[in-house]
């Protein structure tokens, strides 16, 4: 029997070892993780994450050929195939500090693999690293080996939270890298048959090892391109009076460009944007490549520059001060569908409305209160550590407070933000809202989900991105 051992039992780690455990039922695959609570979670009703789907795949296989524990050095030793998917946050401090990814977590990995393999081991890495990591990981595993051979594979991930299962169910591809070596070429053809189960063998390609580290950089690199290319475009339809939505429209149409990732909004988040496009920056600029660095950086650069422009927007119309003012907060996680916070646009919203005295009251119905007041408290880079190593409940925010219905969060408001995409956000009674609200009653849709024209009708001052502006809102403009 094929033994799997996950280390990290996280976004990535828990849903891809549970879908390869269901759909491989020859093979046992165990998740290890250092956190006891994160494991016993996994191994409860309530599981650590949300996503769709997940609960049920688990529940099929839990106990059966997929298990959760502590254990880590008893089920490194025993596995055939480990898989690698611990955090790789961004440096904080010392060289490439704020770019460069941090890589303590995946070298102790290493080590501790080192120390207890007693044979040969297949070692996958599944979280996002930068390219030469399986170069520096093969180092520390063969100057350690005691005769043990060790294969290095890159397998990044390509899952999009809120349809993880779906597109583990059915990826476009699976990517994995190897050694150019009959050893190698082996390891690769090992990995393939477990993901041959359930994917069409043309949807599995292999490559070097650089080209499938660097292929899940530059697939993420594009796709926020994309949303900084848009954003960029929204900003420009407000100053002409074009509407993004359509421009978007039109553009999508061509069949060489299509018509995804092409919605404007207030800024993309998630724990992978971010990180990767400053990763490549790193790399390029550690290759002497600084205008590659540059061009790059620039999406970056656009997506603060959208975030800081919805505040200044939110602001400005509300007569330059929000102090004191109740601003209601509609979502806090990065996109629909997820409870994730990793790098979500609101935090930088509410930040700008914080440090404007306001008064904020949030309703997401994914997200903790604890969750909130944790990602207000912390410092950029923090959220990737393991949560033993954050810093520990920090003090909360007193402005903000944190509802459990959107009417509550509205109730006696000033403005109201629209920060995540949730479907429930369209289907809101809005007359009653404006019933409850200050007047004059703002809307600020951060996601163009709501219908502008009815709200409008209804009494508030609408501000969508990227589309014509209210007469109000042109008066008050929003000087950066």
């Amino acid at each position: 029997m094929v033994k799997i051992c996950c280390l990290g039992a996280g976004y990535v780690g828990g849903p891809t070892m549970a879908v390869i455990a269901l759909k491989c039922s020859s093979i046992e695959v165990v998740v290890v993780d250092i956190s006891k609570p994160r494991i016993e979670a996994w191994n409860s009703d309530q599981l650590p994450i949300y996503e769709p789907g997940l609960d049920d795949v688990v529940k099929q296989c839990r106990g059966r050929n997929l298990f959760f524990s502590t254990d880590v050095e008893k089920h490194v030793a025993e596995a055939d195939i480990i898989f690698v998917s611990v955090n790789t946050p961004t440096k904080t401090r010392g060289l490439g500090a704020g770019k460069a990814a941090d890589l303590t977590y995946w070298e102790s990995a290493a080590r501790m693999i080192a120390d207890v393999s007693k044979s040969d081991k297949i070692v996958v890495e599944k979280s996002t690293v930068p390219v030469k990591t399986a170069e520096a990981i093969e180092k520390i595993l063969t100057h350690n080996s005691k005769g043990i051979n060790y294969q290095i594979l890159s397998n990044p991930e390509f899952l999009a939270e809120g349809t993880a299962i779906e597109d583990l169910f059915k990826p476009d591809r699976v990517l994995i890298g190897g050694r150019e070596t009959p050893e190698g070429r082996k390891a690769v053809q090992a990995l393939k048959d477990v993901y041959a189960h359930w994917v069409p063998e043309d949807r599995i390609l292999t490559t070097n090892l650089w080209s499938a580290e660097l292929s899940k950089l530059a697939a993420n690199a594009f796709l926020a391109q994309r949303i900084s290319s848009v954003n960029a475009i929204s900003a420009l339809c407000e100053a002409t009076g074009a509407n993004v939505s359509e421009v978007a429209y039109a553009v999508g149409k061509d069949s060489r460009i299509g018509p995804k990732f092409l919605n404007a909004s207030v800024g993309f988040g998630g724990s992978c944007f971010q990180k990767d496009i400053l990763n490549l920056v790193y790399i390029c600029e550690c290759n002497g490549l600084p205008e590659v660095a540059n061009y790059w950086k620039q999406v970056i650069k656009i997506n603060d520059y959208q975030k800081s422009r919805f505040v200044n927007r939110v602001v400005s119309s509300m007569f330059n001060t929000v102090a004191g003012k109740k601003i209601a907060v509609l979502g806090f996680a990065f996109k629909k569908d997820t409870g994730d916070t990793r790098e979500t646009p609101a935090i930088d919203v509410c930040k700008g409305l914080l440090g404007d005295k306001a008064q904020i009251s949030i309703y997401d119905p994914q997200v903790t209160e604890d969750q909130i007041q944790r990602d207000l408290a912390m410092n950029k880079f923090d959220w990737d550590h393991p949560m033993h190593l954050q810093p520990t409940s920090p003090s909360a925010v007193k402005q903000v407070s944190v509802v459990w219905d959107a009417y509550e969060a509205t109730k006696g408001a000033h403005g109201l933000c629209i920060l995540t995409e949730w479907d429930e956000f369209k289907t809101l009674d809005y007359q009653k809202i404006f019933d409850n609200m200050q007047k004059p009653a703002f809307v600020f849709d951060g996601r163009n989900i709501v219908d502008g024209e009815k709200l409008r009708e209804i009494g508030f001052i609408v501000y969508s991105i990227g589309k014509p502006l209210d007469a109000w809102l042109k008066d008050m403009p929003a000087v950066a």
